[in-house]
This record gives structure tokens, sequence and C-alpha cells, in this order.
């Protein structure tokens, strides 16, 4: 982990610290605690094992999709790999540095890059569409809700769901329409060359340089994306598993509900709602959502929740199991030594079979 990342991570722990103060700030601090004492631990366990379940069942994902094609790539590799995806998606905007940080994990086990970015990106194609899928229900589901409660996060939400579609359909382009993709990807990078920062030469060398490494990726995912969709087994695995894992994952803050002693809610509403959540945090370009995240949640879950210490709580224990969680098992996943594949050119052998 870079100094860099080090200092961005601390920075995110400060912002979350002054975020749960800002919550505080008008809580009677005597029921808080009250309420602590009192919680539900068997409900708040199940809450605690929803995540552990959508970690465990995408490390199964990474597993399935790389398949028989890397001998020696255990099952320990592939639960590293979303575990380091939770730490680089919680100190980046956007959750941007999940897909190199996953690079990484893969590389260090002996995976070739090139190969690694076709299986990571062909599991977010599969993620990315089932998450649209979720949004749709949801949407239908949580529809009349929205309309009387919140006014500004429908319009997020559906914002959001705007730029899922959008890397959806990009990516659908890169795997079925490769000469098309290829031609926009090289109008776009002649604009840069134009338009860039620097001298001419500076310019045209830079125009290159990144050129030559978009042909070489957009090639390699094309080649492995049509090598994967072709397998339809591999395909339906691939959607009932991350249907599973995001079903474990969006049930949580109803199970934390549960733990609170709020026992008549509507599970399908609840996961719903969470769901549209997951939306609007997407689009906040602060790492992790921070801010949105919070703000959205109690938002859409005051309705339910009529304590406001409860609703701080609540918040708190999904923020904590949702966020960072996720990163504190990543920097554990981080020092942890990849059992390194027999022989790293496996795949290359088996690829010309």
């Amino acid at each position: 982990m870079s100094k860099n990342n080090r200092i961005v991570l601390i920075i995110m722990l400060a912002i979350g610290a002054a975020i749960m103060g800002y919550s505080l700030r008008n809580v009677n601090m005597k029921l808080l605690f009250h309420d602590i004492l009192t919680i539900n631990v068997w409900w708040l366990l199940v809450a605690l094992l929803c995540i552990v379940a959508y970690l465990v069942i995408e490390g199964i994902i990474v597993k399935v999709f790389v398949g028989n094609r890397v001998q020696g790539f255990t099952f320990k590799d592939a639960l590293r790999v979303p575990l380091v995806e939770q730490l680089g998606n919680g100190i980046t905007p956007f959750a941007s540095g999940g897909q190199p940080f996953q690079i990484m994990a893969m590389m260090q086990a002996g995976v070739e890059p090139g190969y690694a970015a076709a299986i990571l990106l062909m599991k977010f194609v599969v993620y990315q569409f089932v998450i649209v899928l979720n949004f749709f229900v949801a949407l239908i589901i949580g529809s009349h809700f929205l309309a009387d409660k919140v006014h500004v996060l429908k319009y997020l939400m559906i914002f959001g769901f705007l730029i899922h579609f959008a890397v959806i359909v990009g990516l659908i382009l890169i795997m079925f329409w490769y000469q098309f993709t290829k031609r926009l990807t090289n109008i776009a990078l002649k604009i840069v060359k134009v338009v860039g920062f620097g001298g001419k030469e500076k310019r045209l060398e830079r125009y290159q340089r990144i050129s030559k490494w978009a042909d070489v990726r957009l090639h390699n995912f094309h080649v492995e994306s049509v090598r994967m969709t072709s397998n339809i087994s591999l395909m339906v695995k691939g959607l009932i598993l991350t249907s599973f894992q995001l079903m474990f994952y969006y049930s949580i803050p109803y199970f934390i509900l549960l733990a609170l002693g709020y026992t008549h809610i509507n599970y399908v509403l609840i996961t719903s709602l969470h769901v549209l959540i997951v939306m609007v945090i997407s689009i906040f370009p602060i790492p992790g959502g921070s801010g949105g995240a919070e703000v959205s949640f109690q938002s859409l879950f005051s309705s339910f929740i009529n304590v406001p210490t409860d609703l701080v709580l609540a918040m708190f224990i999904w923020r904590f199991l949702t966020y960072y969680f996720g990163m504190f098992a990543g920097m554990v996943a981080f020092n942890i030594r990849a059992d390194r594949i027999s022989n790293p050119q496996d795949w290359h052998n088996q690829k010309e079979e």
C-alpha cells in the first residue's frame, strides 16, 4: 500500500469520524447507550454474516471465472481479490481503484495482467447487469414511497442508474462491436492529442503511448469476453452467484432494523430502498460516497425508524458493515502473502489448445 493510499485512508477515516460526530450533535447519549446495550445481538450477527457472505461469494465468482485455465490459483488467492477491491473502492473517488487493486492482487498470485483484466472486466459486466436489473425492480417497488417521501433523491437515483447503464453499454460495445469501439476510441484519443497539455511533440508521444496501451487492452478484453460469453454455463453461474451475492448485501439494513426491535417491516421494501441508496452513493465523487451515503440512509429510513437515536445507531452500523468492514478486511488481505501459481504461463498454453 503506497504512502498516498495510506494518507487517503487516514483522511477517509477522519471524514467518517467527523460525520459521526456531526450526526451525534443532537442525540441523547444516554438513550444511545441504552439502545446499544439492548440491541438484539443475534440479528446483528446475521447482518454481519450477510457482508461476509457477500465477500466470500465474490471470491467464489473469481474462482469460477478463472476456472481451470490457471493451474494452482487457490481459493485463498480468489478471496484476496474482493477483499483488496474493497480497500481500493474505499479510498478512491467513484470506487475507481477497485479494478487496479484487483488486478494487482491477481498479479501477486502470478496471473498474467492482461488475462486478469479480462476476467475482472467480465465479472464487472455481470455485476453491473445484475445491479441495473435490481434497480428496475426496486424502482417499481419503491416508486410510490419515493414520490411521497423524497423528491431530490429520486432524481439522484435515476442519474446513478444512467451512469451504470452507460457503463454496461460501453462494455458491451467492446465485447461484441470491436471495430466500432476501436474507431470511437481512436477519435477520442485524437481529440486528446490536439487539445491535451504540453507541446506538440509531447502530445504526440503521449498519444502514441496511450493509443498502443488502449489497442492492447481493447483487443485482449474483446477476445476473452467472446470466449467467456460463448460459455453459456459460465455466464449462468456468474449471474446466479452475483444475484445471491447482492441479495445478501441488500438485506443488511433489514437485519439491522430487526436488531433494533423494528419487527413490523417489509423485507422487500427495505431491500429495495437499499438498492436505491447504492445507486445514489455511486454518483458521489468522494471515496465511499461519504456524506451522501449517510444522508441517503437517514432520508429513506427515517419513515421506518421513529426514534432519532435508533436512526443514528442504525446508520452507524450499516455504514460500518457496508464500508469500513470491507476496508479493514482489505487492509488485512493486502498484507497476506498470495499463493503463487505453479506455472505462470499455464494460461497461455491452455489458451493455445
